[in-house]
């Protein structure tokens, strides 16, 4: 089940059938994240998507420098929707398109109190991308993060700044059901999960040493 918090009506959208299979207990708002490829074409709410967005607000960050950005486009603003999809890459544009709402995530890498680099900025926009996902599954909605991008794009549609850098985009709406869509994108989304365990990842004492195990 999710977040005790969360009503019934609100979970509405989240695949129970995709929560991970962990091998360790985790929080059941993390199991049950995961990224569609088929989204139903409903538009997002907006007092959820201001909800996402506070939550991305609060993620940490390196001297509270929050270096994150987010260009945004509803799915009832046709226009603007449209030429934020045109950003995207041609295979993201395919499954995107039915999203309800597409972000551009653009981030500063020096740091506003003294000019120099801020090396973790990259991180940090992945931070608050994970509390914006985190909060919008907690309220029924799916999310999709993406690399392919037009960078340059991006830059010149929205006259991004040069002291600024677009970096990846977000769709956020609701998971449709693969049934109704294209058979190579429901067949993505019909894929069992998979992580690599672990003791892969973690080690103690030395490069290639599990840890902990």
């Amino acid at each position: 089940m999710l977040d005790p918090m969360t009503s019934q009506d609100e979970t509405i959208g989240v695949n129970l059938a995709k929560a991970a299979k962990t091998d360790r207990e985790i929080h059941p708002l993390l199991a049950a994240r995961w990224s569609p490829y088929v989204f139903d074409g409903r538009p997002v709410e907006r007092h959820k998507l201001l909800s996402c967005l506070e939550a991305a607000r609060w993620a940490a960050s390196s001297y509270n420098e929050q270096p994150w950005w987010f260009l945004i486009a509803e799915r009832g603003d046709t226009e603007e929707f449209a030429r934020m999809l045109g950003c995207l890459t041609e295979a993201n544009q395919v499954w995107a398109k039915h999203a309800g709402v597409l972000m551009i995530t653009v981030v500063c890498s020096t740091f506003s109190r003294n000019g120099k680099p801020n090396r973790v900025a990259d991180h940090d926009v992945g931070l608050a991308a994970a509390n914006l996902t985190l909060q919008a599954t907690a309220l029924g909605l799916a999310v999709h993060q993406m690399a392919g991008v037009n960078l340059e794009k991006v830059r010149e549609t929205y006259s991004v700044p040069e002291t600024h850098d677009p970096l990846t985009a977000i769709a956020i709406g609701y998971a449709g059901e693969p049934a109704k869509a294209d058979e190579a994108l429901a067949q993505r989304d019909m894929t069992p999960r998979s992580r690599r365990p672990v003791s892969e990842f973690v080690f103690k004492g030395a490069w290639g040493r599990p840890g902990l195990f």
